[in-house]
């Protein structure tokens, strides 16, 4: 089946679908979280979060998330943003890439475990992960890797 979901007829073309992605926007003390990744080979620069599952609520797929990735859930969560243009995946280019931001709060920031540089990671291997905060002055949309996000930054930027 490859990367692609085919109908009965494996002559047909590759069905388009619909990829949801959802992502928490956490800000504390003037700075925002952003992770940097490696996979499938390739550096990432993004903010956290992830896909969204069959049976899950929009709030559910950010509240796990953050216990996936920071092992915190979040206290509040608000709608921040999402995609109102055509974004093609950066993986997969017959799904349509949905996008949701999230103002969240988390009850530990402190507590994430943070590095100073870029892709500082112990290995850069494929599933590395490392967090780093950046002040909302500094923040560049220029730095993040996928085009939502680096939309999200530019309107986190004038807060």
């Amino acid at each position: 089946m490859g990367n692609y979901d085919w109908g009965m007829n494996k002559n047909e073309p590759p069905m388009k679908r619909y990829n949801i992605r959802v992502y928490a926007l956490i800000l504390h003390n003037e700075n925002v979280l952003v992770t940097d990744e490696f996979r499938m080979g390739m550096r990432m620069t993004k903010f956290p979060g992830g896909g969204h599952e069959w049976g899950e609520g929009l709030i559910d797929t950010v509240k796990r998330e953050c216990l996936e990735e920071l092992d915190q859930e979040p206290s509040a969560v608000e709608h921040f943003y999402t995609t109102d243009f055509f974004v093609a995946s950066a993986f997969r280019d017959t799904d349509q890439l949905i996008s949701i931001y999230y103002k969240v709060v988390i009850p530990f920031p402190d507590k994430i475990a943070v590095v100073e540089e870029e892709f500082l990671f112990p290995e850069e291997v494929d599933g590395a992960q490392v967090f780093r905060w950046i002040p909302l002055t500094e923040l560049n949309p220029g730095k993040m890797t996928f085009t939502v996000d680096k939309k999200v930054a530019g309107m986190l930027g004038q807060l």
